[in-house]
């Protein structure tokens, strides 16, 4: 073994690191900038071929040995790679582990030390991609569709499903043609399914957000038929719920339970969803024992707000109360999974802390917490509305009983809620008593519910005409809540019942301060300034509120009103016309419309809503009126004497329609009915003058022997007429005598006597028969339709009274749902 072993002599040693600043060219990185084969690599691919391994120099260096004969040689590995520092191509190769990091000999030459290279600067570009390749062209398409997919979920997003329709279809033949490109230059396993499940699936969803159920499920089917897109069982829900929108019960609880059926059980809430949604489509179809089945098994499983709601709807529709009793209790015990509202109240000032609390008060998920409680309370208090009066002998201990389990959950504020609902069923029931003392008792309460039931108090004694009490109860509902509209409204109601409308108008003012969607307090200020003659307010008061309802026909009755008032025929027109598109069967809108068409001269339009209005209310005596007098003046009197004989049937007491009814006839010609009609009302009104006159003018023209004995009645009725008219005039003679009398005697005259001489003054016991109505309108009648009579006014009629309308009364329902 040591005869292959060499000493080195000791005169070698002062040679030993000889040539190791003499390095190779070849690697000093300095002048890489400058080489041409180098940059003209990079730039190709020339630089990422393999090496050949041959010629690749050695790493390892093997320490140059001196022989036996003095000679240095470089020891080689077993591999025979060349050692460290050993020579190539007659070029020794530096030693780098004894050289500084970065030092050349080009630093001896002025040149900065840049060991990161920065000085060289950017890269050359690369060379452009060709665009008319096939690649390209797939990708670039590939990428146009993803646009369009993203396009079309935009526009459906902002609402406007036509454009997203039209993305999607666009989508869908630009991906169509994808398809056939990559098969002409791929194999058919590089298509990119995910975009086509994509492109499918957002166009099966824009046809059903448009209503072409159809083509949804067309589109539905192709994804689901085709296995090689994974998971498309759970589509078969979005057609279940298409069937189940079109009303196809029995198909949509096939497709519910085959998604049911492929939804892994590792998808607990899409399960539970899918659970809900059978149950409901089996309400739907009056299957309730099948949807209490479904709705139990999700209480049991995953109690939720929405399943607990159903199933006490379903227990309800059976007619079980134990059943509805344990279902509310299940709903009562849903948890909300919400923080506490203590969280959002500071514990200290530090300032720090309380900006943290104020941004989070009123974020996003602050909000959702609010809109799940609010949903909760409403659910519960429907459920308790619901079962309240079917769950024992009576609502009231059905309410009761609600109210304890209440005050035993979490929803301990609810219960004074349900007791004011109770309050609210004793006024439905017209219990208005037991109503009174239920809110009596919140009077002691804290101030929101004593707000509450005090605003209710004073509605209900409103509308009783109790306005002292009205007016008590609402100065206690103010005073407990200063920022209860309701409460404000009706304080206003109290005053404006008393006549003080300025002080009502403050009220009203106050609150629709305190919230402006108060949209009774603004009705009412319209009203106020509309009694105050402050048109042009009322009617800015009007049209805001009708910027908020759309279609009350209330406030449109009132505008229209307002521009009648202000003498703008045309405006009124245009809103009563808008108020007839809301309500086209109402008979005194109708009435309107004619009277103003009548008053500007257009007897056409005002014919036809008046027979409109006479269709749909044949007992209005106004419009019976007008017809009648509108007949007569074309020369129809055939047609005119089926008005007034319903007009006699509405007023049997009004002489002058059975007159009206035997004018035409005699107009027409058919004088013997006119007799018989003049006779028949001889009969029933025996001291009607303007009838015995007619009866005598027949009878002389047509030559009866009974002209003699309704000549002698008329003679003697006339004759006592003018008795009577004596004895007015000569007892307000005598009054005003006596009263002259008793100023210059001293009061001679007492005031009992005065009142005898008033009472002397009226007609007898045997003075003649007199119409019962209140005004006498036959006692200067003349016949319109006679040789000496004037035609009939057909002016207008007065304008609808203002107690036409309920919404007159300012009496709000405030009343809660």
């Amino acid at each position: 073994v040591m005869q292959n072993v060499h000493l080195a002599p000791d005169t070698d040693e002062d040679d030993l690191y000889s040539g190791y600043n003499d390095h190779n060219p070849t690697y000093d990185t300095e002048e890489l900038e400058n080489d041409t084969a180098f940059q003209q690599a990079v730039r190709t691919s020339h630089g990422r071929r393999p090496p050949i391994t041959a010629k690749v120099p050695s790493t390892a260096v093997a320490r140059p040995v001196a022989t036996g004969c003095g000679s240095k040689t470089s020891l080689a590995s077993s591999m025979g790679r060349p050692g460290t520092g050993a020579l190539q191509d007659g070029v020794t190769r530096p030693m780098t582990a004894v050289r500084a990091a970065g030092f050349t000999k080009a630093a001896l030459r002025g040149s900065a030390l840049d060991p990161l290279g920065q000085a060289r600067g950017p890269a050359p570009p690369l060379e452009a991609r060709s665009e008319d390749s096939p690649e390209e062209k797939i990708r670039q398409l590939e990428k146009k569709v993803n646009e369009l997919v993203e396009e079309s979920c935009v526009a459906s997003s902002c609402g406007d499903l036509k454009l997203a329709l039209e993305k999607a279809k666009d989508a869908g033949r630009k991906e169509r043609v994808l398809v056939r490109q990559r098969e002409q230059v791929a194999s058919p396993e590089n298509i990119n399914l995910d975009l086509t499940y994509s492109v499918l699936f957002t166009l099966a969803s824009q046809y059903s957000a448009n209503e072409m159920y159809a083509e949804a499920l067309n589109t539905y089917q192709v994804i689901v038929k085709n296995k090689m897109f994974s998971n498309a069982g759970r589509l078969k829900v979005n057609m279940g719920n298409i069937y189940l929108k079109q009303r196809n019960y029995s198909k949509a609880i096939k497709f519910y339970r085959m998604a049911l059926d492929q939804i892994p059980s590792v998808h607990k809430e899409m399960r539970i969803k899918i659970m809900q949604n059978i149950g409901v489509t089996f309400i739907k179809t009056g299957q309730y024992s099948d949807a209490v089945n479904s709705f139990e098994h999700i209480m049991s499983t995953a109690p939720n707000l929405k399943a607990g709601f159903n199933l006490i709807l379903s227990y309800f529709a059976l007619g079980d109360r134990e059943k509805m009793k344990k279902a509310f209790q299940k709903l009562i015990a849903v948890a909300l999974e919400i923080d506490e509202d203590d969280k959002y109240v500071s514990p200290s000032d530090d300032p720090h802390t309380n900006l943290v609390i104020e941004a989070i008060k009123n974020d996003h998920l602050r909000q959702m917490e609010r809109e799940r409680k609010a949903m909760a309370e409403k659910y519960i208090m429907t459920a308790a509305k619901l079962i309240a009066p079917v769950i024992e002998t009576s609502f009231a201990v059905g309410y009761d009983w609600c109210v304890e389990v209440v005050k035993a959950s979490p929803y301990v504020e609810l219960a004074n809620d349900l007791e004011i609902n109770k309050a609210v069923t004793y006024l439905k029931q017209k219990d208005f008593h037991q109503a009174a003392e239920t809110l009596k008792m919140f009077e002691k309460k804290d101030s929101r519910v004593k707000s509450a039931a005090a605003t209710n108090l004073s509605f209900l004694y409103y509308l009783e005409n109790e306005f002292a009490q009205a007016s008590s109860y609402a100065d206690l509902a103010v005073n407990s809540d200063r920022y209860n509209p309701s409460a404000l409204t009706n304080k206003g109601n109290t005053v404006f019942a008393n006549g003080d409308y300025e002080k009502a108008a403050e009220f009203y003012k106050e609150a629709l301060r305190n919230d402006s969607s108060c949209t009774e307090a603004l009705y009412n200020i319209g009203l106020t300034y509309k009694k105050l003659n402050r048109l042009d307010e009322a009617l800015d008061c009007f049209l805001k509120l009708h910027a908020i309802l759309r279609n009350s026909a209330h406030v449109l009755y009132q505008i229209a009103n307002i521009y009648e008032l202000m003498e703008d025929p045309g405006q009124a027109v245009e809103w009563l016309m808008q108020l007839l598109s809301v309500v086209p069967t109402d008979s005194r809108v109708l009435s309107k419309l004619g009277g103003l068409y009548d008053s500007e001269g257009d007897k056409s339009q005002a014919f036809q809503y008046y027979y409109e209005s006479y269709r749909y209310f044949p007992s209005s005596i106004d419009v019976i009126e007008w017809l009648g007098a509108y007949y007569v003046d074309t020369q129809f009197c055939e047609k005119a004497i089926q008005y007034f004989e319903r007009a006699s049937l509405i007023q049997p007491t009004q002489v002058k329609w059975q007159l009206m009814v035997a004018s035409c006839f005699r107009r027409s010609g058919n004088y013997q009915k006119a007799l018989d009609t003049y006779k028949d009302i001889h009969r029933m009104f025996p001291e009607n003058a303007e009838c015995l006159r007619f009866l005598v003018r027949l009878c002389t023209d047509i030559g009866l022997k009974e002209v003699q004995e309704y000549a002698a009645k008329l003679k003697r009725l006339e004759k006592m007429k003018e008795i009577r008219e004596q004895r007015v005039r000569s007892g307000r003679d005598g009054s005003r005598r006596d009263g002259s009398a008793g100023s210059d005697s001293g009061q001679n005259c007492s005031k009992s006597e005065r009142l005898r001489a008033q009472l002397r003054a009226l007609p007898g016991t045997d003075a003649p028969y007199e119409s019962s109505c209140s005004r006498e309108p036959d006692a200067s009648y003349v016949d319109p339709l006679g040789p000496q009579a004037e035609r009939p006014k057909t002016a207008a009629k007065k304008r609808l009274d203002e107690d036409d309308f309920a919404d007159e009364e300012l009496g709000d329902d405030l009343l809660p749902e």
